[in-house]
């Protein structure tokens, strides 16, 4: 028997060699011919990624016989795609060469848990690097972040509590995630909860934007944002030598000043890996004054260290955060001159400790890789009055994922796993709105991918089960299932079209089920409903993508509707000086579309244009849904002589006066912004000067989806200075 099993071994690998083939090249830094190593290379359509070595080299193995795109790709470069043809038992050779280039492939893991770019994406993504975000943000929240990228914009109750709002969807339905796995906060849960995150700390920050449920949970039925540290990668591979970044940041009109570091060291099997940041900003100045108590204050720290093999990996991790930040107020708008710690102000100071372990096995079996994440996330908000504490919070959460990656059989790629949380969520003092609450989760998934020659289809599903179980009051459990199917489909060169249709499951949140009281952070009397019911969406999305030498562009249009939608609907009352609202529930619709252009217009000239709206209301009595972005606009150019570019943009709103019955309309308005950045590109760094202008015309506008902005209007005109270094 053991004889036999060895025959059909050996007649398996000849099998595959006589099928397959081997796909090899080397990287190297444009205008120099300087070997660039730790370099990403992908064969997008087969799942497949790699890095380089030091002498720039990589090599793909057992790549099935057929013609393939390979792209060489690094999120501070350009990139390069080719098309390469692989003969069954041949070797193909594809070398490259990366620039500075003003227009750059956006490269994702987070839609389908495997590096794919855009255009090959079946849901819409959107990838944004570290560079990209250097200097251009003020604060140390998410939501600022990327307020002014296509699709998405910011809910705020001043500087430190922005959180990305993804094609209207805002808290629970929009899942923040850090390396994949949900970060702990309680930003989805009152709009006075920031969402800490130092850019310089992070490679990039992935987002889907549409429902992204079936990886994720029922959190994520608007969407989900991903911020990816640099060591996100290292168990597919594992950086030999020093790598990192050190960057600095200050800027005038609300005093910010900043910096971080993150190295990684590879010696062997063995990586090191740590990081610091720290960044403040003072009240925040506006064309009518400054906004007293809008400070911010953010601090982070990170050490880990792992093992990686061919066939095995294993790394443990730990993360510190601490920060504190003002909450303005109306009664304080009118009083300039306090600092902070002033009796009527209102600061929350925050603290997360976070140990995760990572392991993989590779190559077993029918799969490619198994990876195990464990995770665990300790964070503590206090709600300060003054020198006294009003409220605490404390939110324990542990979260396991299992994920197997199945190697690819003819057509057909997949994954499926499982997934787990145990949460223990408790609130003492005036604003503790529930009592001690016990959250339960488990999932299982799949999702599965064939290619055919002239169409890739995708098919997926996800059930999953909440449990909430609040001390004396009632419990409740929800399971639901959540599927989708999509296509993409070249449709000319560079072209392709995509469409998905979705069914996303979301249980009931904590807040909507059990909070009752005065709740200033959202501005309500809130009454939540322990009877509700769990959501149904069904969605279609609809894309068209180029992407060529000179142009590339993508257009999305998108619907969902949703039964059993939840919503506070005011009362008519009031209760403790605010209106009251009981959470409620009625069938909703989305609607809206997304465009995104990037076009030569001449050697040295790229313009770059974009446009998002969307439109959501309750069916049955046509009531504008709150807090929904107006249609906005986005126009710049980019010129580029060298390692210098200059990119003067155009910001339009117009005026949102399709409001909720509790809302009051926003004018529209027009901002101009100027980035200027020199880069200085060496076969080991990457030097970045910036310099930002904001609101050049210091005009006056206010933010629909802020809470405060009434009193509160946008940061005035004002400049930033960045340095950042990238060491490889």
């Amino acid at each position: 028997m053991h004889r036999l099993f060895s025959i059909l071994l050996l007649i398996s690998a000849a099998a595959l060699g006589q099928t397959a083939g081997v796909v090899r090249g080397r990287v190297t830094l444009g205008g120099t011919g300087s070997s660039l190593h730790n370099a990403d290379v992908l064969i997008p359509r087969l799942g497949l990624k790699t890095g380089t070595g030091e002498d720039g080299s990589f090599e793909f193995k057992s790549v099935p016989a057929g013609t393939w795109d390979v792209l060489a790709h690094m999120h501070s470069l350009g990139d390069q795609r080719r098309a390469v043809e692989v003969q069954a038992g041949g070797t193909a050779t594809v070398d490259f060469e990366l620039s500075l280039s003003p227009v750059r492939e956006q490269v994702t893991v987070t839609a389908t848990g495997r590096a794919e770019t855009g255009i090959e994406a079946i849901m819409s993504t959107l990838s944004v690097s570290s560079l990209d975000l250097a200097g251009r943000s003020g604060s140390t929240s998410l939501g600022d972040l990327l307020e002014n990228q296509t699709g998405i914009a910011k809910r705020s109750v001043g500087p430190g509590t922005t959180r990305p709002v993804v094609r209207g969807f805002d808290g629970d339905r929009v899942l923040v995630l850090e390396d994949g796995i949900r970060t702990g906060s309680l930003s989805a849960q009152s709009g006075d909860h920031g969402e800490p995150i130092d850019p310089a700390l992070v490679e990039r920050i992935e987002v889907v934007r549409g429902p992204a449920t079936l990886l994720y949970g029922s959190s994520a039925i608007g969407g989900v944002v991903n911020a990816i540290s640099p060591q996100h990668d290292l168990h597919e591979k594992p950086h030999a030598g020093l790598s990192g970044s050190i960057s600095a940041t200050g800027g005038t009109a609300n005093a910010q000043g900043g910096g971080a570091g993150n190295f990684r060291y590879g010696v062997n099997d063995w990586q090191l890996w740590g990081g610091y940041g720290g960044m403040r900003t003072g009240d925040y100045n506006t064309p009518i004054g400054e906004i007293h108590n809008s400070h911010t204050k953010l601090n982070n720290a990170r050490f880990g260290v792992g093992r990686f093999t061919n066939k095995t990996s294993w790394s443990f991790g730990y993360a510190l955060q601490d920060g504190r930040y003002g909450v303005p107020s109306e009664e304080e708008a009118d009083e300039p001159g306090h600092g902070h710690g002033h009796e009527g102000d209102v600061d929350l100071t925050f603290r997360r400790h976070q140990t995760r372990f990572t392991g993989s096995v590779r190559d077993f079996s029918v799969f490619d890789q198994f990876t195990l994440k464990l995770n665990y996330t300790d964070w503590r908000h206090n709600e300060l009055e003054g020198d006294e504490i009003g409220t605490r919070f404390f939110n324990k959460q542990f979260i396991y994922r299992g994920e197997f990656q199945e190697r690819r059989r003819g057509l057909r790629t997949g994954t499926f796993g499982f997934w787990g949380m145990s949460r223990d969520f408790k609130a003492e003092g005036e604003e503790a709105l529930s009592p001690p609450v016990n959250q339960n989760g488990f999932a299982a998934f799949t999702l599965q991918q064939f290619d055919f020659e002239k169409f890739r289809l995708q098919l997926g599903g996800r059930i999953e089960h909440n449990r909430f179980a609040p001390q004396g009051l009632k419990n409740r459990s929800f399971t639901g299932l959540s599927g989708s199917a999509g296509v993409n489909v070249p449709i000319w060169e560079g072209g392709v079209f995509a469409a998905a249709l979705t069914q996303s499951y979301r249980a009931p949140s904590l807040e909507e089920l059990y909070f009752n009281g005065p709740h200033p952070g959202t501005g309500l009397f809130e009454v939540g409903n322990v009877n509700l019911n769990r959501e149904r969406s069904l969605g279609q999305d609809v894309s068209i993508r180029h992407q060529g030498r000179r142009f590339r562009g993508e257009l999305n249009f998108f619907h969902y509707r949703i039964t059993d939608f939840m919503y506070y609907a005011a009362t008519g009352h009031f209760e403790d000086g605010l209106p009251e609202a009981e959470v409620e529930q009625a069938t909703s619709r989305y609607i809206g579309s997304e465009a995104r252009v990037s076009a030569a217009v001449s050697n040295h000239t790229w313009l770059h244009a974009g446009m998002d709206s969307v439109g959501a209301q309750l069916v049955q009595s046509s009531i504008p849904l709150p807090r929904i972005p107006p249609v906005r606009f986005r126009l710049g150019f980019e010129n580029t002589w060298g390692g210098l570019s200059v990119r003067p943009e155009w910001i339009f709103a117009r005026r949102q006066d399709r409001v909720f019955t509790i809302e009051d309309p926003t004018a529209g308005y027009a901002v101009p912004n100027i980035t200027a950045t020199y880069s200085v590109a060496r076969r080991h760094a990457l030097h970045v000067f910036g310099v930002n202008f904001f609101n050049v015309s210091n005009r006056l506008y206010r933010n629909h989806l802020s809470l405060i902005k009434e009193f509160a209007p946008e940061i005035g005109r004002g400049v930033r200075f960045s340095y950042t270094v990238n060491f490889y």
